[in-house]
């Protein structure tokens, strides 16, 4: 009898778990695995086969394993969802870049023109100049690796994109964008929708840079040389621009010299802000540097050190050299106050009007 009962509750306990399994594949529209497990073997084959003009999210769940691919969400396919097994085992990669051909060997130590999109003897030619390409709005994604390997090895230009948003309504949360120079650009239509969680973000040269209203929260920058600029604004008039939520800036021994800056005004007329920011390495005095347009704001509140002193902001930059056809001259604030510092809210900047909630999508996995 008891010999029985312990069978018939081990039968329990497996149907139970059996159908806990089930249910976790049934959540997915498709399967993606290198080990041919699932419905397709690489990622941009699991897109190709998504509906087009979907109104709810086709979910696309992408086991551990090293894709080396571009990836390409055409315009056609909006709410599609790339759900990682785990965020450092999960990877889609591709070395490219966009360099034109140096006139001589000496002007390539990094070996760049072998797998730049512009060489007709490189595998990567004609391709989009980044691993991966969003035009579908609503797109989501958590738990990927994002990396540009050219950026990474090389660590030199030029630029090496690791993702490229042109859609509106993206989020991505718990995952991990590595390049060097260029490595994320957001859309650059002001009303687009950007939002990105507990994420980390590597680069050197104006490595998220870009337009719309981009909130990142709970993100790591990190910084791979010394005098780095971290983004690179082209806004015209967002209603809110790139907007830095207890976010914190770190970067290696390079980094770490005190030459690093928060970011240059790109076009247009940018803006970026730092809120309750922690900075881990020493940022550069004047904090933010020229590059031909005149910001409309670039600020901090709250900036703190390592050890949570709250930082001096009063050598920050205030004034701006402008080239081209921009003025020759502008100022900007450097800090915006504690009462301006209340409107940087989740609500105010991405569920805006139509209440858009992507925090939504982000539940813990199922263990």
């Amino acid at each position: 009898m008891k010999h029985n009962l312990l069978t018939s509750v081990l039968l329990c306990g497996a149907l139970l778990t059996a159908c806990a399994q089930q249910k976790e594949v049934d959540a997915y529209q498709a399967i993606v695995a290198q080990d041919g497990s699932g419905d397709y073997t690489n990622v941009q084959a699991a897109i190709d086969a998504a509906p087009d003009s979907c109104l709810q999210p086709w979910r696309i769940f992408v086991k551990n394993g090293s894709y080396e691919e571009q990836v390409i969400v055409p315009q056609s396919k909006p709410y599609i969802h790339l759900i990682g097994q785990d965020k450092d085992s999960t990877v889609i990669h591709m070395r490219l870049n966009v360099g034109g051909k140096p006139e001589k060997p000496e002007d390539d130590p990094a070996g760049y023109w072998a797998c730049s999109v512009h060489n007709p003897d490189a595998k990567t030619y004609q391709h989009e100049g980044s691993v991966v390409l969003v035009k579908g709005d609503h797109f989501y994604s958590e738990n990927i690796s994002y990396i540009n390997d050219y950026g990474t090895e090389a660590h030199n230009g030029p630029q090496a994109l690791a993702m490229k948003i042109q859609g509106d309504c993206a989020a991505f949360y718990n995952c991990n964008f590595r390049s060097f120079q260029d490595t994320w650009m957001t859309s650059t239509q002001d009303e687009h929708r950007l939002y990105v969680k507990d994420c980390y973000i590597e680069g050197a040269v104006d490595y998220f840079y870009g337009g719309g209203d981009a909130l990142l929260e709970n993100c790591t920058l990190y910084n791979v040389r010394d005098a780095s600029v971290i983004v690179a604004p082209c806004h015209t008039s967002p209603r809110f621009g790139y907007v830095f939520l207890n976010c914190i800036v770190d970067g290696n021994a390079e980094a770490a010299k005190g030459n690093v800056k928060l970011g240059r005004p790109w076009h247009n007329s940018p803006r970026a802000v730092y809120l309750h920011t922690t900075m881990r390495i020493p940022i550069a005095e004047e904090g933010w540097t020229n590059m031909g347009a005149i910001p409309a704001l670039f600020a901090e509140y709250d900036s703190r050190d390592a050890e949570g002193n709250i930082l001096d902001l009063s050598h920050r930059k205030t004034e701006y050299e402008g080239r081209g056809d921009n003025p020759a001259k502008g100022s900007c604030p450097a800090t915006v106050s504690a009462e301006d510092a209340k409107r940087y809210t989740y609500e105010n900047i991405i569920m805006a009007d139509d209440g858009w909630n992507p925090r939504a999508y982000m539940t813990e996995p199922s263990k």
